[in-house]
């Protein structure tokens, strides 16, 4: 099929698009079976599992919400007692979120989980077809943020003007 025409790439994406969200959101559900966690909370679990002791600001840069949404999260995952809050040794005003010993086992969990469900993905692709996904989604994630970059510039000027 030829992709030269946006037109193309649009149809025949938006015809892959729902089944591959169908297929992502049921493996997560499934990973998620009987943790009594929700994807949200799994996310910035599995963020501080490979980056622990992130700022809040940091954490919620990682996990794409506005700072306020992020500290309610962690406070539910504090309640939860999965995270907890440190100030920072060398600046009082900073706070570091980390994971509890609890937290750790249960990201590890879930980690793994995901390692073995595309682990099993990759095992069914050729190595040319794993390199070609890789690329493929590193460029659409690039875009994404292209996209949201520009759109924030966009309503920082718009807002500039009002």
């Amino acid at each position: 099929m030829d992709f030269k025409d946006t037109h193309n790439f649009t149809t025949v994406f938006q015809e892959i698009f729902p089944r591959l969200m169908h297929y992502l959101e049921t493996e997560e559900l499934r990973e998620l079976t009987g943790l009594g966690i929700t994807p949200g909370q799994t996310n910035a679990l599995l963020i501080l599992f490979l980056h622990d002791g992130l700022t809040m600001g940091e954490l919620s840069a990682e996990i794409y919400l506005a700072e306020s949404a992020a500290t309610r999260l962690v406070d539910r995952l504090v309640k939860m007692n999965l995270v907890k809050r440190m100030g920072d040794d060398k600046d009082r005003r900073v706070v570091r979120v980390y994971l509890t010993a609890y937290g750790r086992q249960l990201a590890s969990l879930v980690f793994e989980r995901r390692s073995h469900r595309f682990n099993n993905l990759a095992n069914h692709l050729t190595p040319e077809e794993r390199e070609m996904l890789v690329l493929s989604v590193k460029a659409v994630l690039r875009v994404f943020e292209e996209i949201e970059t520009e759109s924030a510039a966009k309503n920082t000027e718009k807002n500039a003007k009002n």
